[in-house]
């Protein structure tokens, strides 16, 4: 089957950049959601813990049961909250609140502008209010930036409107309370060093997705997928390739069949323009759902070791890539 390597003095080197930009591992949590990025939540979960971080942040309480051993303090951006001593759990609404377990630790989520998560400026003082009628722990209060990876101010503008949402808790008479907004691209663009938490997603796997006008950190992605050859055969001029046969060769050729397909998640939609492999090699034809073409011979091939490079290949981003990329491929740690 198809395997992934993880780059371990990669994802080292990229945690070390981050580390002295904010001048702290310990307020760096790493984003381990969706299986790290589909980089294998486990493998991601002890590295981190191995580099010296001891925060997370998940998606549900599920990826939190797995990885709780290796950090001191995981955040859930989205289940129930419940009691727990080293999870603290994202209210994404009024109505979670409410559903809350008394004595949980949470941390509210406020709408600064990305209208998608949170309750909205206007609702703040009432859900502090509601945070401590149902006897809830209140540890943050967190933002999420919607173009802090684009050239423009709307970051600055975001900013602004948490600002005032900090000030606000302050006179609300909450006290010792950590406030978050920075993710990858917000701390490749400004000054960390004032941050309580930087919630650390793809810059950690070397993605800078920022324009290249920002004079951000240089990182090194951390995954590479690669296929193993399952059949070779010699065709002829004028043969058709794959499912409708929609590659025809140009000349005889030697081709071979690798374990690698949308069953794997690598899309079918590569198939429309030939996706140029790492080693610089079109695939041939259409993705099936457990093969692709290519014209080599060789065991082994590296399909993908950039996702930023790739990605601009297929019209998406670097985060699409590796998320959809299956839990059942192999990941080996080199």
């Amino acid at each position: 089957m198809a395997f992934i390597k993880i780059n371990k003095e990669h994802f080292f080197y990229n945690l070390e950049q981050f580390t002295k930009k904010c001048n702290s591992k310990e307020k760096i949590a790493i984003v381990l959601k969706d299986n790290a990025y589909g980089h294998g939540l486990g493998i991601m979960a002890r590295l981190s813990s191995e580099f010296g971080l001891t925060q997370a942040v998940v998606r549900d309480y599920n990826e939190a049961r797995e990885i709780r051993d290796y950090f001191n303090n995981i955040l859930i951006l989205g289940d129930k909250a419940v009691v727990d001593k080293s999870c603290s759990f994202v209210l994404n609404s009024l109505e979670d609140i409410f559903l809350a377990q008394k004595g949980s630790t949470v941390e509210l989520k406020v709408d600064t502008g990305m209208h998608r998560n949170g309750i909205s400026m206007d609702e703040l003082e009432y859900a502090l209010g509601l945070i401590t009628k149902q006897k809830l722990k209140l540890k943050g209060v967190l933002t999420h930036n919607r173009s802090a990876d684009e050239l423009s101010s709307e970051l600055f503008w975001q900013q602004k409107q948490f600002e005032s949402i900090k000030n606000r808790v302050a006179v609300a008479g909450f006290r010792d309370i950590r406030f978050h907004s920075f993710n990858s691209a917000t701390a490749l663009r400004l000054n960390c060093k004032s941050e309580d938490l930087i919630r650390l997603g793809i810059g950690a796997y070397g993605y800078n997705e920022l324009p290249t006008v920002y004079n951000a950190l240089e990182l090194k992605p951390v995954l590479s997928l690669w296929a193993k050859r399952v059949s070779t055969r010699k065709i002829k001029k004028g043969s058709r390739v794959g499912y409708g046969g929609t590659y025809i060769s140009t000349n005889d050729m030697t081709i071979s069949t690798y374990d690698l397909g949308y069953g794997d998640g690598w899309m079918r939609s590569n198939s429309f323009k030939p996706f140029i492999t790492a080693e610089g090699l079109p695939i041939l034809g259409r993705v099936s759902m457990d093969y692709i073409s290519l014209q080599t011979d060789k065991a082994e091939v590296c399909i993908m070791d950039n996702a930023l490079s790739s990605s601009k290949q297929i019209g998406t981003i670097s985060y699409e890539l590796t998320t959809q990329l299956s839990k059942d491929i192999e990941r080996r740690v080199i």
